[in-house]
């Protein structure tokens, strides 16, 4: 008969041994799981062991805390461990393919895990993925460009020519559009699109923001195309840049949004009355843009973010002259041009704001930035 609180402490022993890589999430890197596959020799967090319950025949998972663990399976956890697996599972994982943190969506832990145990895809025993295809072709659903419908789409992406084409039609030879890989990025939004699988798209057209709404029932597709994009992307910029090592490249392929939501803003002599918009901030293309609303298909305006020596710099303001504005906690952008002046609901939010502007200013900036912050300058 197993000892419950004997048995409880060895693994509670084996999960901080950092040579074993066991002090963390084999599937997400969250410090200190407390959860394990009993059948695959992992230790895992609790939000990776409920995708782990999924794997019907290839996971099972127990609490180190609370779960009675019998002696032959506490010995099968001492003699595998996390870097044994990794070792294994992750053995041929692209450079491309994206491996979710644990801040991540569910869809793409979900699909990170059913790749590695379950489809074996990185084990180096299966034939090539869909996402290492020069081509990838899906059937999504995308939101209207003036409303809120979603209707399906043909999308073809290309490695030869670094494009994402979608058709309204099938058997349509002409393309609705051709977005090239230049300025494209590719972010998971489900709260925002009001899917799980919910796939945001962006791309630079006529010098403005346009953005892509769309989603895949099954999450294996939609995850797949957002791999894809990234292995088209890491393409382009090989050929782009072809001194550089992928390794430098790899952080340029997509970026997550540092923030979004509400603010007001005023116009650019400060007697304009606040308006209400949406902002979206990203540090890969150092632009703060916004929108009317969260959905809206292209940018209402975009300020780019340079470096603190080149007169960027973000502060705290006083509300009290908001004209027409509800909200009283401001925030200034300052750059060499003019200062914006933005106002939040609640001091958090003008804290996060503060922090998000802070940390883009931080950042030297590549020569892609030098090049977008001269373009911006002449499209005035």
């Amino acid at each position: 008969m197993a000892s419950l609180d004997r048995n409880n402490k060895i693994l509670l022993g084996l999960v901080r041994q950092q040579e074993q890589g066991n002090n963390m999430c084999a599937d997400c890197g969250v410090p200190e799981p407390d959860w394990a596959s009993y059948t695959l020799g992992i230790f895992v967090c609790l939000n990776c062991s409920g995708i782990h319950r999924n794997l019907a025949g290839v996971s099972k998972v127990k609490s180190l805390r609370l779960d009675l663990w019998d002696d032959s399976l506490v010995q099968f956890m001492r003699e595998r461990g996390n870097s044994a697996a990794k070792a294994l599972y992750e053995k041929c994982v692209p450079a491309f393919f994206y491996q979710p943190q644990h801040k991540d969506c569910i869809v793409l832990k979900d699909q990170w895990i059913r790749a590695k145990y379950e489809r074996r895809e990185f084990t180096g025993e299966n034939n090539k993925q869909a996402y290492c295809s020069d081509q990838f072709e899906s059937t999504l659903w995308k939101k209207g460009k003036d409303n809120k419908q979603f209707l399906k789409r043909i999308f073809l992406l290309s490695r030869k020519d670094f494009t994402l084409r979608y058709f309204i039609k099938e058997d349509s030879k002409f393309p609705k559009a051709v977005i090239s890989m230049k300025d494209l990025n590719a972010v998971f939004q489900p709260e925002k699109i009001s899917h799980a699988h919910g796939l945001q798209i962006s791309y630079v057209h006529d010098k403005h923001t346009r953005n892509l709404f769309v989603y895949h029932e099954k999450g294996q597709v939609i995850v797949s195309l957002f791999n894809a994009i990234r292995a088209t992307r890491l393409a382009y910029l090989q050929k782009k840049h072809p001194t550089l090592r992928d390794n430098d490249l790899i952080p340029h392929l997509t970026g997550h949004c540092l923030k979004e939501g509400y603010m007001e803003k005023t116009g650019p002599t400060h007697r304009e009355p606040f308006k209400k918009r949406w902002f979206t901030l990203c540090s890969m293309n150092r632009k703060l843009l916004y929108f009317k609303s969260p959905l809206d298909a292209t940018e209402l305006g975009a300020v780019f973010i340079g470096t603190e020596g080149h007169s960027y710099s973000a502060s705290e303001s006083s509300g009290r002259c908001a004209r027409g504005g509800r909200w009283h906690c401001g925030v200034t952008l300052h750059t060499p041009d003019r200062e914006f002046v933005f106002m939040c609901e609640q001091e958090q939010q003008q804290k996060e704001w503060l922090e998000a502007f802070r940390k883009v200013i931080s950042q030297p900036m590549t020569p892609e930035d030098y090049a977008n912050e001269a373009n911006m300058t002449r499209g005035k």
